[in-house]
């Protein structure tokens, strides 16, 4: 059975951040994942997670000017050092929200610089945060995107960042698969994930078109549920999708699965 996380930079926001956490475990959610932690701060939002009985899943590294237009600053050669810190922020917070991983996004490639300078720089980055987050106990995932979305986004297929981690070299970077982006890219999901999932550490959802929530574009995911079951996928899967409407009215999708959990957290406990 799935395990779903809400986003909450994408859920929820018919009400304030901090009001998001509360909202996600009425509606069944165990987990949440949002792109940034920094504007609150940690011991805040750990009271947030423990009030609500929620799982830290997942946040992004720091990842330059968002409002900007700033979409990752991992393949930026003249902003390494920069990344480097950034890094050092992110292991504070996610040792305070017990968040076993954090994710890197590649970033926009700047114009005027090679690709190879980009790649290099990339390479380097993601060796050196891999490596300070496993002295800190978190995993490094990155993802790739599509450039339909973030046109010029510099990480966008899987065999990329597949060949991108093997020159890495660390057995602490890992894939965020996101089915929206990859059914944008390239598509074959199901055997896509089968093939990688010794690599995959944390998959995302939404439909296409629009990136709404399941069940409202051409993805079959009632199939990829039960694909996920069948090959052995444990890990989370986080709702990065824009509802079409409210966030509640598009959870209907979701009802069965917070049943299912909310029936076996009660079996836990009368068997105790």
């Amino acid at each position: 059975m799935p395990k779903f996380a809400a986003n909450l930079s994408m859920l929820f926001t018919e009400v304030p951040f901090e009001q998001r956490f509360a909202a996600a475990a009425r509606a069944g959610f165990r987990g949440v994942e949002y792109l940034f932690p920094y504007g609150l701060a940690p011991e805040i939002i750990a009271e947030f997670l423990n009030r609500n009985g929620l799982a830290q899943v997942l946040f992004n590294l720091p990842a330059g000017n968002w409002d900007s237009g700033e979409r990752g600053i991992a393949c930026h050669p003249e902003r390494v050092s920069e990344f480097q810190d950034e890094v050092g922020k992110a292991i504070i917070y996610a040792k305070a929200l017990g968040c076993p991983q954090v994710n890197c996004l590649a970033g926009i490639a700047p114009k005027g610089v090679a690709a190879e300078t980009l790649h290099e720089t990339l390479v380097e980055n993601l060796r050196f945060a891999a490596r300070k987050l496993k002295n800190a106990g978190i995993l490094l995932i990155a993802e790739p995107i599509n450039t339909y979305d973030i046109p010029g986004f510099f990480l966008n297929r899987s065999a990329q960042a597949i060949a991108l981690f093997d020159e890495v070299g660390s057995d602490n970077l890992k894939l965020q698969y996101d089915i929206y982006h990859m059914q944008r890219m390239e598509g074959e999901l199901a055997k896509t994930i089968e093939r990688l999932l010794p690599r995959i550490a944390h998959i995302q959802l939404a439909d296409n078109p629009g990136r709404h929530e399941p069940g409202t574009g051409e993805i079959n995911y009632p199939f990829l549920y039960d694909h996920l079951d069948m090959i052995g996928y444990t890990g989370w899967i986080g709702c990065e999708y824009k509802p079409a409407a409210t966030t509640a009215d598009g959870l209907g999708w979701f009802a069965s699965f917070a049943r299912h959990e909310k029936h076996s957290r009660l079996a836990a406990v009368h068997a105790r």
